[in-house]
């Protein structure tokens, strides 16, 4: 079979999946997808995407597709629900998991695929879609390594930096594990510029300064002249971090480890979206830092 005409599915027309179509279109391969929503159908239609009104048509049609859905309550859903890609007359042999996913259910879903010849990798993306569709993104892989190399063309058209972390379950708790860290980035920048707000320091001139001192990170380059210049248009949503940071939360009680810093996190993104700004950018969380300043006593 020519690599390049390989038909891929796509499930999940979002943020990530719009940038992941946007990979695969770009790199050959005929993109099939399926979305609840219209308009996100007609914008991989735009692409010169094939979009369909079903997961199941989208599973008739492809080998491999890929999931770009809000976690793994949707996958299953997705895969094993009324309708799903799993229902009569797929063709699914290979699932591509690019949610943020729960390690546990993702171990057992990749068995009952298993046991129907199906195969199961995670490949959740560390980046925001803006990254993604720039191919800068690193994929953190889950599952055996027979059948990530059957979908080796499809992974090398979405991420140049791939990482293959073990088998299924691994890549979520991964994902995980590096997100705690890149969200607490993006938070404690946030509080330093809100900080230094408070002490009469412009936005753009803290910036500048961390950008020039060892405070300098990948969250101050990407996310910093975002809130500078108070753009929030979604690259990747508070709520969506959120829901990552639940995760990271659960798991870790159950590990018995304390995450006091996360809670913190996740406190302050439920504030937020109280104050409305749930599909907002990551970097808004600087709104919320202000809102909680009091006046000086």
């Amino acid at each position: 079979m020519d690599t390049q005409h390989r038909p891929v599915g796509l499930v999940g027309l979002g943020l990530v999946g719009h940038a992941l179509a946007q990979r695969l279109l770009a790199a050959g391969f005929p993109v099939h997808g399926f979305d609840l929503r219209q308009e996100a159908r007609e914008r991989l239609t735009a692409l010169r995407g094939t979009a369909h009104t079903s997961a199941a048509a989208v599973g008739a049609q492809c080998d491999c597709v890929l999931l770009a859905v809000f976690d793994t309550k949707d996958v299953l859903a997705v895969l094993e629900g009324e309708g799903g890609l799993l229902s009569a007359g797929h063709r699914v042999r290979s699932v591509v998991d690019c949610s943020t996913g729960t390690p546990e259910e993702l171990q057992a879903l990749a068995a009952r695929l298993r046991a129907r010849g199906i195969a199961l990798i995670e490949a959740p993306l560390s980046g925001s879609s803006q990254q993604i569709a720039a191919g800068e993104a690193t994929q953190l892989l889950g599952g055996e390594a027979e059948d990530i190399a059957r979908c080796a063309d499809v992974l090398e058209a979405i991420a140049l930096r791939r990482l293959h972390v073990g088998p299924a379950g691994m890549a979520a708790k991964a994902k995980l594990a590096t997100n705690l860290v890149l969200g607490l980035n993006r938070a404690v920048l946030a509080e330093g510029m809100a900080f230094a707000e408070s002490l009469g320091i412009p936005p753009e001139t803290f910036l500048a300064l961390v950008l020039a001192t060892p405070a300098r990170s990948v969250a101050a380059e990407v996310k910093g002249p975002l809130m500078v210049s108070e753009r929030f248009e979604p690259q990747s949503r508070i709520r969506q971090h959120l829901k990552d940071v639940g995760l990271m939360l659960e798991a870790a009680q159950a590990a018995g480890q304390p995450l006091p810093l996360s809670q913190t996190h996740a406190r302050l993104m439920r504030d937020a979206i109280a104050a409305g700004d749930g599909d907002l950018d990551n970097a808004a969380l600087l709104l919320q830092w202000r809102r909680e300043r009091t006046p000086p006593s």
